[in-house]
């Protein structure tokens, strides 16, 4: 049986190698121009290359975005940057305008190209078309229900298909949204969105300006674009049954911690659903492990039905979290079991902490003597990515991440 592919957000180099080292098959990004995201660090040259031959070291794959809505001025400099993209052998290309995918085809006949989600794909019609075009992946819209998708892997077995199961949802049409430009000249559709969905928003009549109503009755006015943020960690089974072929997830803009959450939680439930142990109880422990890591509260988007009123933040667009991400492990001596810390928060002598790798399990432990990297004994770590020591009684590894319950 072939499975399903984890398909993780890489904003920076480093998330791109914690992506990988916490289970994705592969990852998506942007280079310096081109993409979706100006709000994420991005890659320039160098650090694409060293992304794409971490990625391949390890037997993943690496997909470049170039899906933004282009205008003339923007195409400047496509066909070369198309060029330095097959060179150093990146796995596909992301792209939403008939324009660019011309440009790339013109650079290369044999690189794999993906359709964005920003093409509003929503029917077994329009996946036909791009395939015949050449296309070897549809990420589909958002607004597709479970028999949709069915539906249109039936009419169109050959042709991949990837949805989003994980992140922020766009309250526009699978994100083509004019909103940001509108309120502050930020273009969403050239990588530049302001979020103006989560802003908070009251009524105006038009006669009576400067008086404001809140459109529910609430002194703290009203979310009224504001989506709650997918999740279907728990329901894994139903989504590879419908014919997906990749699972993504969304968050180029969010942190490393919640990129290895998140990653970690999905990597162990795929595996789980091959090998026959995806439970109700597995589910719920790894939407627990979830929500350790920054979050909105969770709705299940178009699969199941059509949103209402119950899959919408009308209070608040502000994020629930109840941990810390205060470190990452860089070495560990099983002799001494002596572990090497990166700071990320601050740490005090005497801290409770939880420790988690790519693993399913994490551990409990208090933080006791700390050496900081002038070899002397501290009661705080405050400066931050300040290298300290630190007894550990049990085996870690690099990459693990350490956490504290607020």
């Amino acid at each position: 049986m072939k499975k399903v592919e984890l398909l993780a957000p890489a904003g920076d180099l480093e998330k791109l190698k914690i992506a990988i080292m916490y289970g994705a098959d592969a990852v998506y990004l942007a280079g310096e121009a081109f993409g979706m995201r100006t709000a994420s660090k991005n890659f320039d040259e160098k650090q694409l290359k060293e992304g794409v031959e971490f990625a391949h070291k390890r037997n993943k794959k690496v997909y470049i975005t170039l899906n933004i809505i282009p205008h003339n001025d923007d195409l400047d400099g496509l066909e070369e940057y198309v060029q330095y993209l097959v060179d150093i052998d990146v796995d596909a290309v992301i792209v939403s305008d008939p324009g660019i995918y011309s440009i790339v085809r013109s650079v290369s006949e044999d690189l794999e190209v993906h359709l964005s989600t920003q093409a509003s794909v929503t029917n077994y019609k329009t996946v036909k078309f791009w395939e015949k075009m050449g296309i070897k992946r549809i990420v589909l819209a958002r607004e597709l229900s479970l028999d949709e998708i069915k539906r249109i892997k039936e009419e169109v077995p050959n042709m991949d298909l990837e949805v989003f199961v994980h992140g922020a949802m766009c309250i526009s049409y699978s994100g083509r949204c004019l909103l940001s430009n509108y309120m502050t000249g930020r273009d969403a559709n050239r990588g530049d969105c302001a979020q103006a969905c989560r802003w908070k928003y009251h009524l105006v009549e038009e006669k009576r300006p400067g008086e404001y109503y809140p459109i529910e009755e609430t002194d703290k006015g009203t979310f009224i674009y504001n989506s709650k943020d997918l999740c279907m960690i728990d329901s894994l089974d139903d989504l590879i049954s419908s014919g997906v072929d990749s699972l993504k997830i969304e968050g180029r803009v969010k942190t490393q911690y919640y990129v290895a959450t998140v990653i970690r939680s999905y990597r162990i439930a795929i595996d789980a659903y091959y090998n026959g142990n995806y439970t109700k109880e597995l589910a719920d422990y790894l939407l627990n492990e979830i929500k350790k890591s920054s979050h909105r509260d969770f709705t299940k988007g178009f699969f199941y039905n059509k949103p209402t009123a119950e899959d919408q933040l009308y209070t608040s667009s502000s994020y629930t979290r109840n941990y810390d991400f205060v470190g990452i492990v860089l070495d560990y001596d099983e002799e001494t079991k002596i572990a090497t810390i990166e700071q990320r928060n601050r740490i005090f002598k005497g801290d409770k902490l939880e420790v988690f790798g790519p693993e399913k399990d994490f551990y409990n432990f208090e933080i006791g003597t700390m050496i900081n990297d002038e070899g002397k004994e501290v009661d705080v770590v405050p400066r931050a990515r300040e290298i300290f020591k630190t007894k550990i009684n049990f085996p870690v590894k690099p990459w693990y991440m350490l956490r504290k319950k607020l």
